[in-house]
């Protein structure tokens, strides 16, 4: 299946060059243009040239936790970024080139997955709405925002059969949202996508019948990170905290734990995927050598592969787990996987399987989903990354 085309938009700027800086970026859908994601943040005193790679690398991030296998086109008002993303002059100053790789970096992660990064230069004033974005930065006022129902849209085919809808999902329009008054507290269950392994890094497949790696150094970092951005967001109030039984989210979790003062509690129906023979396999060479194969794991349910488990028996397991946290009243914070986590939120939304891939979870992002006792429930925020910045 043919990933996403996205458009990234990005501009930084500096009251000062260096002076007070700060970055703006967005992603919009190409073909509607409609945007996908924002965000903006100040970098304190920095040069003009630097804000505005942070904003190129803020942007692909976004991207690329939109689709992994996206066609990224990117515009951006500076002809130094262009052409030096684009090969043709060279990066002297040291802080553009750290900042030039690791937008290069992960350009090659979409480009692994079977996506692209192209530049193109377009005159400042068809890059106003990044502009907007860094100047709100500048004046002190941050973005990070993804727009939850474009990722969740479907795009119906005159083909497809209409199947009936989940009995315990409703649809919240403003009437029924002013009715769940009445059904008292929701339970409110935030997901944490564990830090990064070398695995994660290396952009492979790594499942609960895989090699089990703990998190790496910046893995560590994210899960603290993680931790410090749960308990912003509860604030003072105390919760319950799962973890799958795989060591990446166990840490993650006792990260969570330590931080709320908690203990976590293994369930490992929240346990990753089994990707079978594909664990440890990246996706760039599955792209390259099983491309039938990929499109059948991302299209059809039921399909697994040797060893390994389909999505309808992962489905099955979280959603039992997911059952017994909204049972549990209160905050709960479960430490798990991209896989687990896009299942909970295709069930909430309603998303077919085939849609899910469109579903942002980064690593250490937070994810909230709120239930109320009749099985109503929302998705209060998805992919927050802004504690890791």
């Amino acid at each position: 299946m043919a990933g996403r085309r996205l458009v990234v938009e990005a501009d930084g700027g500096s009251r000062g060059n260096p002076g007070l800086a700060g970055y703006g970026a967005l992603v919009r859908d190409a073909v509607s243009g409609t945007v996908i994601a924002e965000r903006a943040e100040s970098l304190g005193i920095a040069s003009n040239n630097v804000a505005e790679y942070s904003g190129l690398v803020a942007g692909l991030k976004a991207a690329l936790d939109i689709d992994p296998a996206a066609e990224v086109v990117v515009r951006l008002d500076s002809k130094l970024l262009v052409e030096q993303m684009s090969g043709r002059w060279k990066i002297k100053q040291p802080d553009l080139r750290r900042l030039a790789l690791q937008a290069r970096d992960i350009a090659a992660s979409l480009s692994d997955a079977g996506g692209s990064v192209t530049y193109t230069w377009v005159p400042r004033a068809e890059n106003s709405a990044a502009d907007a974005l860094a100047n709100s930065a500048m004046d002190g006022k941050p973005v990070s925002w993804t727009n939850t129902a474009e990722l969740a849209a479907q795009e119906p085919s005159p083909l497809a059969v209409k199947e009936p809808s989940t009995p315990t999902v409703q649809e919240l329009s403003t009437d029924a949202v002013g009715s769940l008054a009445g059904l008292g507290t929701p339970t409110r269950i935030v997901l944490v996508r564990h830090g990064i392994t070398d695995l994660t890094a290396a952009g492979k497949l790594d499942g609960r019948g895989g090699p089990d790696p703990s998190l790496n150094a910046e893995g560590r970092r994210q899960a603290r990170a993680a931790a410090a951005g749960v308990r912003a967001f509860i604030g003072d109030s105390s919760a319950h905290v799962i973890t799958s039984s795989l060591k990446r989210a166990i840490e993650t979790g006792a990260a969570i734990a330590g931080e709320l003062g908690a203990r976590a509690q293994i369930d490992a129906d929240w346990d990753e995927q089994n990707f079978g023979d594909w664990d440890d396999v990246s996706m760039g060479t599955l792209r390259a050598h099983h491309p039938q194969e990929l499109a059948r794991f991302r299209e059809d349910p039921h399909y697994s592969r040797p060893g390994g488990e389909a999505h309808a028996d992962l489905e099955a397991r979280v959603l039992a787990g997911f059952e017994r946290a909204r049972t549990a009243g209160g905050t709960v914070v479960v430490a798990s996987h991209r896989k687990p986590i896009m299942t909970v939120l295709a069930h909430v939304l309603g998303i077919r399987y085939d849609r899910i891939w469109r579903l942002a979870t980064a690593p250490a992002s937070l994810t909230c989903v709120e239930v109320w006792a009749d099985g109503s429930a929302s998705v209060a925020f998805v992919n927050d990354t802004s504690h890791l910045r």
